[in-house]
């Protein structure tokens, strides 16, 4: 069993039957009363995110979670296809589950799935990746008061994010997965 004391983000618990991820919580002792948990967690059946309050030192069944090393073949609009690269066994996840990771993975690219009990569930994609820009407007320094300022710019996985003027087509960037946002050129 797990308690609310090893907590930690990323953790995967059981509550009431369903398998939650832990995104976020918060060790409370009020001055007058017990002390409490407050977390943020994300089931993983539907991806919904939900705020929930427990008692210190309550517990919890553990899941066990591993991870293995697939290569992102194709998204078909329901499924996302993975390949095993040392036994080349194929498998399928819905698409909806894995929709925000799929953002920022090309096609052929190595990734890491998580599996938790033993069933694939969700694609690890580090906190930023770095792409090339495969289409944006010519940034004009004249555009702006400051002469700063940005403009949106497709990468080469599909996603627009917003970029400075001086990127062009063809330059790689570094973007923020977590938040979707340039972090420099690469």
């Amino acid at each position: 069993m797990i308690s609310t004391n090893q907590l930690k983000n990323g953790t995967h618990i059981e509550v009431d039957g369903v398998v939650f991820k832990v995104i976020d919580f918060q060790h409370v002792k009020p001055g007058k009363g017990p002390a409490f948990v407050r977390t943020k967690l994300k089931r993983l059946a539907d991806g919904a995110a939900l705020d929930k309050t427990f008692r210190a030192g309550e517990k919890f069944r553990p899941i066990r979670t591993e991870t293995r090393r697939m290569q992102f073949l194709y998204a078909d609009g329901s499924e996302a296809h993975f390949m095993d690269s040392e036994s080349y066994e194929q498998l399928a996840i819905p698409q909806g589950q894995v929709t925000d990771a799929l953002r920022w993975i090309r096609e052929s690219e190595e990734v890491d799935l998580l599996y938790v009990d033993d069933a694939p569930s969700d694609v690890q994609v580090p906190s930023a990746v770095e792409l090339a820009v495969t289409a944006a407007d010519p940034g004009v320094k004249g555009d702006t008061a400051s002469g700063g300022g940005d403009k949106p710019a497709t990468l080469e996985s599909g996603v627009t994010v917003r970029v400075p003027l001086f990127v062009n087509v063809g330059d790689r960037v570094r973007v923020d997965t977590r938040s979707g946002e340039y972090v420099s050129r690469a």
